[in-house]
């Protein structure tokens, strides 16, 4: 491999939410979602380059912010995006509380597919809306999605809104071109609008393509909001950069008006120059990551099918982070986690963070970390686990 994604970098001591949060000094963090890799070289010099100037006023995003973002998904997904489609903003977080703002009125539903991403309850609560959860089916070693029931939610006269995590975060799908298709025919006939999270849509397994909703038809571009970031899989989350890309102009102007009244419309200085090098200059590097990250799920397969074999390890197929079912265990995911974080001193999250009922018997672990980690995280599992 051309990058070095076994070397351990020290991120204790650095303000460091997934290492510092923690009072252990010990701790193995498999949790919170960022990696433990340095940035692709063409963002670390990018972003030293900047630095050098000395000065850090308010930013201006430039044209070439915006090719950056066009060039990137027309040619890595083939999704053709307009100019004046894409709104910036600093996380895909704010921007997914300013679609339900812009989209929604207080005391509507908004539906999701669950378990699913924990910010997801947060924003649809915080913006005076009801979460509506469509509970997806354990198939095999995989999730789909219960049609019947997602029907019937959508027919709610309430729901107003349908929030999509594509791929899933913490079920691993990677939603087909007909699955898409399928959700959106339901949500036209009965007026909902989709709002679609593909912050993890640059990590994909091999085997799996990513499809972005708007580009599946006409009819999915405009009954679309897409949130989109390279925060997640160029593991630049700390400089705060996240696009909305919305076809319908009034729509648009519902978003706009939001992000200013959620006071998230400024960018950092570093955030433009980060994105730009990661869309021009690093897809070798995303290419590589991938191909590592899968090699690491893969080793983290073996090793509990050897070690845990009650535990059963979910098919990923993007993200980087396996659902793991422990149910077989007879305790609750909770109360596993606790006891692994103060005896084998491994930080992994409960499913219950993802739906109180859907995620129960289910951890979640991030498994983007240099595989000499994950190896010694494991074992230090396994001899607790194995110690009754």
């Amino acid at each position: 491999m051309k990058y070095d994604f076994d070397e351990l970098v020290e991120r204790r001591g650095t303000g460091c939410v997934k290492w510092d949060e923690s009072k252990y000094p010990d701790v193995i963090p498999l949790w919170v979602a960022d990696m433990d890799f340095k940035a692709a070289p063409a963002i670390l010099e990018a972003v030293q380059k900047r630095a050098e100037h000395g000065v850090f006023g308010y930013t201006v995003v430039e044209d070439d912010y915006y090719v950056a973002v066009i060039n990137w998904f027309r040619r890595r997904h083939q999704w053709t995006i307009r100019r004046e489609e894409i709104l910036y903003t600093t996380g895909v977080v704010p921007a997914m509380s300013v679609a339900i703002k812009a989209l929604t009125m207080p005391g509507e539903k908004v539906l999701i597919l669950s378990p699913d991403y924990n910010c997801f309850f947060s924003s649809v609560r915080n913006n005076g809306c009801e979460v509506l959860e469509t509970a997806l089916k354990r198939v095999g070693d995989t999730f789909e999605v219960d049609w019947d029931d997602f029907t019937a939610k959508c027919a709610d006269e309430k729901t107003t809104v349908f929030l999509l995590c594509n791929p899933h975060n913490p079920c691993g799908r990677v939603w087909t071109k007909a699955e898409l298709s399928r959700m959106n025919d339901i949500c036209m006939k009965y007026g909902v609008k989709v709002v679609s999270d593909e912050i993890h849509c640059e990590l994909i397994m091999p085997g799996y393509q990513f499809q972005p909703f708007a580009a599946v038809s006409e009819m999915c571009r405009q009954n679309s909001v897409i949130l989109n970031s390279p925060s997640k899989s160029f593991n630049i989350a700390g400089l705060q950069v996240a696009n909305i890309i919305c076809s319908q102009p009034e729509w648009r102007r519902r978003l706009d008006r939001a992000i200013n009244i959620n006071e998230v419309c400024d960018v950092n200085p570093f955030a433009p120059v980060a994105l730009k090098a990661a869309y021009n200059e690093s897809e070798d590097w995303i290419d590589e990551l991938n191909q590592y990250l899968w090699e690491n799920y893969m080793f983290l397969c073996d090793f509990i099918g050897k070690n845990i074999p009650q535990w059963k390890v979910c098919r990923l197929e993007g993200t980087y982070l396996p659902w793991v079912d422990i149910s077989a265990m007879g305790i609750s995911a909770e109360r596993l986690c606790v006891r692994l974080l103060e005896e084998a001193r491994v930080w992994i999250n409960p499913g219950t963070m993802y739906g109180a009922e859907t995620g129960k018997g289910y951890v979640r672990f991030n498994i983007a970390c240099p595989r000499s980690r994950l190896e010694e995280a494991l074992n230090r599992i396994s001899s607790v686990i194995s110690a009754g």
